[in-house]
């Protein structure tokens, strides 16, 4: 059972989504404005957060952007934006997954699922490795999930740190976009080969240069660093 809040000034559809998420045994928070919210987070910090773009106190893009920065909380967007340039906002932010209203609740709840796992279990069991590429070092440590380049702790998303693990424990193999998707964001849903994309792209962005992960066009993505 996980601890949810669920972000959205919309009455019937947060009723939804909450009697769901509550089927489906996990203790849920509801809130009709980013104020009530901003409230709660000053008293406990919860193991997803549900959020609304557009609310009537402010913009949902804009608080998820400074809550991220300061609490690497898992987060999903619901919105009626479907746009590609708002879902690629949506991720680059550092959201976990976005849903396109309207949306079945019943597909939600398994998006909440597949989150919490691949936020709560690690993707291998491994030591500390340590990697070269161009005279930087990157290093990773499972069991305490921190990756760090050059001695500075890097911030990684959830699901970025599955990424990299991956990548980097395929010791140089080619990895498509399909197992990506199965393997460190476990979604079972079509159309999501940008949403690996746009993580390979924020992950490179923090690595500091697109040489750590290659892109084989045609194929995929693979891990360039030296193991050391």
């Amino acid at each position: 059972m996980a601890h949810i809040f669920v972000v959205e000034d919309n009455e019937s559809i947060r009723e939804a989504v909450t009697g769901y998420l509550q089927l489906a045994d996990h203790e849920v928070s509801s809130f009709g404005d980013l104020g009530g919210a901003k409230d709660a987070l000053e008293e406990s910090r919860p193991d997803l957060i549900l959020l609304d773009v557009m609310l009537p106190d402010g913009d949902g893009f804009i608080f998820a952007k400074e809550l991220l920065s300061k609490h690497p909380i898992p987060l999903i967007f619901m919105s009626a934006r479907e746009s590609e340039s708002d879902r690629i906002t949506g991720f680059e932010i550092g959201a976990d997954d976005y849903i396109v209203k309207p949306f079945s609740p019943k597909e939600l709840v398994l998006r909440v699922a597949a989150v919490l796992k691949r936020t709560s279990a690690p993707v291998v069991r491994s030591a500390s490795h340590c990697w070269i590429l161009e005279g930087h070092e990157l290093s990773t440590d499972e069991d305490s999930h921190k990756a760090t380049l050059d001695g500075e702790p890097l911030k990684l998303t959830a699901a970025e740190w599955k990424i990299l693990l991956y990548l980097s424990s395929n010791g140089g193999a080619v990895v498509t976009r399909e197992q990506i998707l199965d393997r460190c964001l476990e979604y079972s849903f079509e159309g999501y080969d940008r949403t690996v994309d746009t993580h390979i792209k924020n992950l490179r962005a923090k690595l500091g240069q697109p040489g750590w992960i290659e892109t084989v066009r045609g194929y995929g993505y693979r891990f360039a660093g030296e193991s050391t």
